[in-house]
């Protein structure tokens, strides 16, 4: 199956190759971020074997040795070995980047902080923003690649004056809430060959049709450095003393119970909150950490219309603030759909968003993203910055 191709404004009477540009696949470079997985494993093949110049990188992110051995995570050892076969066996150069370091600053650090401030943050977006689509897009840029490919499953279409972003043609593999803000400069080099599939089962038909060993490969499951997802585990070994004790009370300020550190929370929990014999079901509202208090409440107390936003990236045709208010569709996570809500700009990258309808479990540190309720069309988003 070919890469669709993408409609960047043909040059004279050259065709456009499927990655949009008007010369040769052979006189194309183009770089794929490789994580050992299946997808982009498929997006080199293809890319190789439709006679592209493809570099294959690798971005070494976490503890070499002590991920060697974990299962269901990107970037660890044994992905960096499947990523280095699946080069040697279509034919391109790899090379592997250590970027530990980096990745610690930009993703990591802020991760546990974000945590220890009771916010629930999003790591995988800053990993996309700040290290896979900055440094290792710039690391392209160096070996003069004309674009930069991923296997994520994200669609860019070229619209009347620029490129676009787009959800997935397969709604269930959708990654648009993970890369929200893909900025434009970003969008105009970066390409994403496998958005326009309707099922994973057609990207491991494609890894078996090159003869991938990674065909089969299961797909990474927990976040790279969060082994079995045990946050608490990681935020206590980034930063002792952490799991401080404190105080479990209601949103008068009775104390009901003890715990063991804030950082076992979330916003909207249920399970695990060690408070027994109420007749009404009790979830996190509100994390203090200043006070080391989790606050509990009624379900009803979760519910949320108005949501500040901040840091946004605005992907629309025109400029955030050039009109009062923007009626669009937002997810305030990944695994929900998007809703019904108007977004009122207080700057270029600040905004209150209100949702027509109340969502629960809304938390500082997850991200907005915005919708076009008319197509498949991203428009950015931006972060949820405090508690309610």
């Amino acid at each position: 199956m070919a890469v669709p191709a993408s409609t960047e404004a043909p040059s004279g009477d050259v065709p456009l190759n499927s990655l949009g540009f008007a010369k040769a696949p052979a006189d194309t470079r183009v770089v794929v971020a490789m994580s050992g997985g299946v997808d982009s494993s498929v997006v080199a093949a293809q890319l190789a074997s439709e006679g592209y110049d493809v570099v294959g990188v690798t971005l070494q992110l976490y503890d070499h040795g002590a991920a060697l051995a974990k299962k269901g995570a990107c970037c660890a050892g044994r992905d960096i070995h499947d990523a280095r076969r699946v080069a040697e066996e279509m034919g391109f150069p790899h090379y592997v980047l250590d970027y530990e370091n980096t990745f610690r600053e930009a993703v990591i650090d802020e991760f546990a902080d974000s945590y220890l401030a009771g916010a629930t943050p999003v790591p995988c977006i800053r990993c996309n923003e700040r290290v896979k689509f900055k440094d290792l897009l710039e690391t392209a840029r160096d070996l003069d690649a004309d674009c930069m490919a991923t296997g994520h499953y994200i669609q860019r279409k070229v619209g009347a004056t620029k490129a676009e972003l787009h959800s997935a043609a397969d709604a269930t593999r959708d990654q648009s809430y993970f890369l929200f803000s893909t900025t434009q400069e970003q969008l105009d080099y970066l390409r994403f060959p496998l958005g326009h599939l309707t099922s994973k089962a057609e990207t491991r038909a494609l890894a078996a049709k090159y003869g991938l060993g990674v065909a089969d490969k299961p797909d990474s499951q927990d976040i790279c450095f969060v082994p079995n997802g045990d946050y608490a585990a990681v935020i206590e070994k980034l930063r002792p003393g952490a799991a401080d004790p404190g105080e479990i009370v209601d949103m008068d300020g009775t104390v009901l119970a003890r715990h063991d550190g804030v950082i076992h929370y979330t916003i909207g929990q249920r399970r695990g909150l060690g408070i027994g014999g109420l007749s009404t079901p009790l979830y996190v509202v509100k994390l203090d950490p200043d006070t080391r208090r989790v606050i509990v409440g009624p379900k009803e107390a979760l519910s949320t219309r108005v949501i500040p936003v901040r840091e946004i990236n605005w992907l629309g045709d025109t400029p955030l603030t050039s009109q009062p208010e923007w009626h669009v569709g937002v997810k305030v996570r990944s695994t929900r759909p998007p809703r019904d809500a108007v977004i009122r700009p207080i700057s270029d990258t600040e905004a209150e968003v209100e949702l027509i309808s109340p969502e629960e479990g809304i938390s500082p540190g997850q991200a907005c993203v915005f919708y076009d309720t008319d197509s498949s069309r991203i428009f950015g988003g931006g972060w949820i910055w405090r508690g309610y």
